[in-house]
């Protein structure tokens, strides 16, 4: 797309959007193209920034690369990379308003949850520093030569390309950021194209909190560009947010030259009802999170498991909790929920919806575009049931605020059910004994399960089993997959260990 001199909104949010950041420089990209965000409430463009080609990609890992091979940040104490983390925390808390401001405009999340999920990245980065001093990169081990001392050293993986995804980006950028720069990697933060803002504001603030230049870059870039970045052999490790499909085609990519990666990816998560449970509570429960974000998060409870006999309780239990959503404008207060992220997005949405009305799915509640909104890509939290786990609506992630109740004959036979998906994302488990809870949730295989809601902790780890991921994100766990072991077996205890 051809660049364009029209002020739009987010430029009283952006320092350059007409720039990429490289080399702790704002530089002009190779060609004049540019990256166009339309607001999904308005359908109308809200931001234009620089497109990032091949060049640019190139000149922003010789710069992460220099960084790293040359420069004073790898050989900083954890606690000096700490500090500056805590500077790019207070930093966002600074900016906070420009994020909630430009984040409902790239994806349609309201104007509150974007304050309020801002509010605990900044909490976060602050956590990931204090990591800094109490994690373990260095240990003494046991040699199996009685004259050796043995010796673990965690270092740095190198340079890192985070890829962020466009439903959450302020937050996802911490967790791949803020951990890669604790252990010492240099890190080009690659925008998506749908929303970009979040990357510029972080850059912004990296700038002003004094980073050596080429510790953090940004680009934003599109499809060709990204897969440059992925095969280039200056990158060390990637880490990355999006779909399976992407991320399969990241791993086959670098499995070509043994690279590093760590992919977080999608799912179809279970909510496992048992028959001691009160489905009023389970519908109360599960309706809100099902709208957060207009549905668009990658752990939402999507499949609803209950045995066939409560089914039609839950189902009109639920939907009366979904006729209380108000669907609109994500900066009204008395919204709970916006529009979903893109015109193409919605479509998918329709297809899906369409797809489970043909195959014998129940149509429920909900399933097109909400009335009262002429404008704005919008639809309607929709509720199926009498769904056949087979079926597309089970087995695809819909990425919008649809649930798909799932009759099962009983607990065993709803653990299969859930276990039977290609993801492994987030489960959850609602009934009111606690030794219950704990016997099926070590039963489905998932990286987390919940109990009674839809739980998630990056303050503990966050990652996927089958196809929803590799690796984990979150605290200890999220900070070691920027870290390469290295043993050292020396003859006497280095000085700095003592005796």
């Amino acid at each position: 797309m051809t660049s364009s001199t029209t002020a739009l909104p987010a430029d009283q949010s952006i320092k350059a959007p007409d720039r990429l950041f490289i080399g702790g420089e704002w530089v002009k990209a190779s060609t004049d193209d540019s990256l166009t965000v339309v607001a999904p409430a308005t359908e109308e463009p809200y931001a234009r920034v620089a497109e990032a080609r091949e060049p640019d990609i190139d000149r922003a890992v010789d710069a992460a690369r220099n960084a790293f091979d040359n420069g004073p940040w790898r050989k900083l104490s954890h606690r000096e990379r700490g500090d500056y983390v805590r500077k790019l925390a207070q930093g966002l808390a600074d900016r906070s308003g420009d994020v909630a401001q430009t984040w409902p405009n790239e994806m349609g999340v309201t104007h509150a949850l974007a304050q309020f999920m801002t509010a605990r990245t900044v909490n976060t980065y602050q956590n990931y520093a204090d990591l800094a001093d109490s994690y373990p990169f260095e240990e003494r081990r046991q040699a199996s030569a009685p004259e050796l001392t043995g010796i673990i050293v965690r270092e740095p993986v190198g340079v890192v390309a985070a890829i962020i995804p466009w439903n959450a980006p302020v937050m996802l950028i911490c967790h791949k950021l803020a951990p890669a720069l604790i252990a010492g990697c240099t890190v080009i933060i690659k925008a998506s194209p749908e929303a970009p803002l979040a990357a510029y504001i972080m850059a912004e603030i990296a700038e002003a909190a004094g980073l050596p230049r080429g510790v953090v870059n940004v680009v934003t870039a599109d499809r060709q560009a990204s897969e440059h970045l992925v095969r280039h052999p200056g990158i060390d490790k990637v880490t990355f947010t999006g779909s399976t499909a992407a991320g399969k085609r990241i791993a086959s990519l670098l499995g070509e030259r043994v690279a590093r990666y760590t992919l977080e990816l999608g799912g179809k998560s279970a909510a496992v009802i048992l028959d001691d449970y009160d489905v009023e509570q389970a519908a109360a429960t599960l309706a809100g999170p099902a709208c957060s974000f207009s549905g668009q998060v990658c752990s939402s409870l999507t499949r609803i498991i209950v045995t066939q006999d409560r089914q039609a309780a839950l189902v009109d239990a639920l939907a009366s909790r979904f006729a209380e959503i108000r669907v609109g404008d994500p900066f009204d207060p008395a919204s709970h929920m916006g529009p979903v992220a893109m015109r193409r997005q919605r479509d998918r949405i329709e297809s899906l919806i369409g797809a489970a009305k043909a195959e014998g799915a129940t149509l429920a509640f909900g399933g097109g575009r909400p009335a009262h909104l002429d404008r704005g890509f919008y639809i309607e939290p929709t509720i199926f049931c009498d769904v056949d786990n087979d079926s597309t609506i089970a087995r695809e992630e819909v990425f919008g605020p649809v649930l798909s109740v799932i009759p099962a004959r009983d607990e065993a036979d709803a653990v299969r059910i859930a276990n039977d998906t290609a993801y492994g994302l987030n489960n959850s488990v609602f009934t009111n004994d606690v030794d219950r809870a704990y016997a099926v949730a070590r039963e489905l295989r998932s990286g987390t399960v919940g109990h009674n809601g839809m739980r998630m902790d990056f303050g503990i780890a966050f990652g996927g089993f089958k196809q929803s991921g590799i690796g984990r994100e979150g605290h200890a766990e999220g900070l070691a997959t920027f870290l390469e072991t290295k043993t050292l077996l020396l003859c006497d205890s280095p000085s700095h260990l003592g005796a």
